[in-house]
């Protein structure tokens, strides 16, 4: 028999080892992470509705010429159209009447009505204005100072309602019948020539000095208040009625 021989066995084939390989660790990645600051909070500021509040922010808003111009502009129109509102019964009855109303007599009957006034009461000054309502404008017909008779403002022209609060009172009063006595405050031309002859206090009546007619006004200047006002007001109303026709 015969036997085969075998073939001798192969050695196993080596195998590498397999490294294994750590893994190297990663670099630790900063984040930079900003954190937002936290938005302020608003406080509304709780504005102030009072008066005194609104006249102090007024005043804040003032911050140049312009604007205090501005400022002045709107009172005095305001003031204007309240007061022309709050006097507008008065004022519309005088204008209503004004076609019947007596008109003034000559200059030259004014003329010694205003002599005899300026005696009777020692006073400074007497001047006597025609008034145009529909309007509002006012004439000076004469004038008598310390030099007596005063030519210079015979003729000359203004406004009956103005900027001088103390003339606008004084018309109101008038037209309701009253002679209206005051301190004299200088804001034209007239007042101006009356201040210089040493004038501290004027009294104004109309002309005719009834309720309602006004055709005109008595203006009587004085160095400073009389003792007898009423004395004073009989005395104006007398003259007016003289010369009222």
């Amino acid at each position: 028999m015969v036997t085969a021989k075998k073939p001798p066995a192969k050695a196993p084939a080596k195998v590498a080892p397999v490294k294994r390989r750590t893994p190297k660790p990663k670099a630790e990645q900063t984040i930079n992470v900003s954190v937002a600051a936290p938005a302020p909070i608003k406080t509304e500021v709780k504005k102030d509705d009072s008066a005194i509040g609104k006249v102090i922010g007024l005043i804040e808003w003032v911050d140049n010429p312009f604007k205090l111009f501005t400022v002045i502009l709107l009172s005095f129109l305001f003031f204007a159209g309240y007061f022309a509102w709050d006097s507008r019964t008065v004022i519309l009855n005088a204008i209503t009447s004004s076609s019947h109303q007596p008109q003034l007599k000559e200059i030259k009957v004014l003329e010694h009505v205003a002599e005899r006034l300026k005696k009777d009461l020692e006073a400074e000054t007497v001047l006597v204005h025609k008034v145009a309502l529909v309007v509002n404008s006012r004439t000076t017909l004469l004038a008598y100072g310390s030099k007596g008779r005063e030519a210079l403002l015979d003729g000359y022209n203004s406004t009956l309602f103005g900027k001088d609060v103390a003339r606008n009172s004084a018309v109101i009063a008038m037209m309701n019948g009253e002679v209206y006595c005051d301190k004299l405050v200088a804001s034209g031309k007239t007042s101006e020539w009356e201040e210089k002859q040493g004038v501290g206090f004027i009294c104004r009546g109309s002309v005719p000095p009834e309720m309602g007619a006004f055709e005109g006004y008595i203006s009587v200047g004085f160095t400073k208040e009389p003792q007898d006002l009423g004395a004073v007001k009989t005395r104006i109303n007398l003259a007016a009625t003289e010369m009222a026709k």
